[in-house]
Parts: C-alpha cells; structure tokens; sequence
C-alpha cells in the first residue's frame, strides 16, 4: 500500500471517529433534552471525510435514520466527499 493510501486511510478513521462521537453526543442531547449539534455540523463532518463514522453511527445508534431531507444530503455529502478524494488521488498518479 502506497504511503498516500495509508495517509488517506488514517484521515478518514481520524474523522470518522470525530463524527461518530459527535452524532453520539448529539443523540444524547436529543434524548436528554439540550442543546443539539447542527445538522449542517454532522454533514460537514461527514463531507470532510467522516462518513463513515457517521453511517455507523446512523446504524448502530439509530440516529438520523429517519429524517428523509437529512439523509439525501448526507448521501450527496458522501458522493462530493468520494468523488473529490478520487479526483485527488487521480491528480497524484
């Protein structure tokens, strides 16, 4: 594995543990009745390279699940995100 493909590897754990804390801390805000994080945070988070984390998090904690117009941004996050980091690597080769 190239030194750039472990680099990116490590960036995109390092943001997507970010964004899971994040979607937890906001659930349990949900649930506890405080101050909420943004949506526009948890999809930035995401576009940066988080998304994993936050499709776990949207799995495993059932967070976000139901909520259509989050969703359809949160894919096309996913697609910008893939997209640019391909075009990228692309550049790299």
């Amino acid at each position: 594995m190239s030194e750039v493909a472990r680099t990116v590897l490590w960036l995109y754990g390092a943001a997507s543990l970010v964004t899971y804390v994040a979607y937890a801390l906001d659930k349990a805000a949900a649930a506890s009745g405080r101050w909420r994080t943004p949506e526009r945070r948890l999809l930035l988070l995401g576009l940066l390279g988080g998304w994993p984390g936050g499709l776990l998090a949207q799995r495993m904690l059932r967070h976000k699940t139901g909520k259509r117009s989050f969703l359809v941004a949160f894919w096309a996050s996913v697609l910008v995100n893939v997209s640019v980091v391909n075009l990228l690597l692309g550049l790299l080769r």
